[in-house]
């Protein structure tokens, strides 16, 4: 029985290691579908659900987390040295803070959806950026304004000028975008060849 149990804990940690570890080149988007091929499939779902283009998806996975399935923000400190709380409930591939998150599973009927499954995240985004489209006029392909909307809110996105990190975030969100909408040019023709994987 002792046998058994040790068995599937070492299965699960597989699965979930397989599933969730940081790809090695997350610079590269080529590189990191044909790393994680179910990676494509998800985003590309998003896509066709959304209207989220799949290099946006990547460069707001990758500046939020890069894409580390368990981020979250540093904590703060006490006296700069006791650790204390962390400055927000955000979490996972995608930072999504609680509350949206809890609206983006309203919205979408998604109820088993978690921050920590790329899957959900990218769906998570693609969701997000349709919103903000719809809200704010802002087009789905500019990823500059688009992340300023993600990072301020749709709240709070009127008063991005006066925040200069949303600023400098936002504008290497659009270089990292458009390095990985060029790479994609190069492999997706591959990547929407169907292939038969067990993960």
């Amino acid at each position: 029985m002792i046998r058994k149990t040790k068995f599937y804990l070492l299965i699960l940690l597989f699965l979930v290691t397989a599933c969730s570890s940081i790809p090695k080149n997350t610079q590269n988007s080529c590189a990191i579908f044909e790393e994680r091929y179910l990676w494509y499939k998800h985003a590309k779902t998003s896509y066709e659900k959304w209207g989220a283009p799949i290099h946006l998806q990547l460069a707001f996975v990758k500046k939020e987390s890069d894409f580390n399935w368990l981020a979250k923000p540093p904590r703060t400190k006490l006296f700069k040295v006791i650790p204390f709380k962390r400055p927000s409930s955000s979490f996972g591939y995608s930072q999504a803070v609680e509350g949206t998150w809890r609206q983006y599973k309203k919205e979408t009927n998604n109820p088993l959806a978690t921050r920590a499954r790329f899957k959900d995240s990218v769906d998570f985004i693609g969701w997000y950026i349709n919103k903000t489209s719809k809200i704010l006029k802002i087009s789905k392909k500019d990823a500059y304004r688009q992340y300023l909307a993600y990072y301020k809110g749709w709240g709070d996105y009127k008063n991005y000028s006066k925040d200069k990190n949303a600023i400098i975030y936002a504008k290497s969100v659009k270089d990292m975008a458009n390095k990985y909408r060029k790479q994609l040019t190069l492999c997706k023709k591959n990547l929407d060849k169907n292939k038969y994987i067990i993960f």
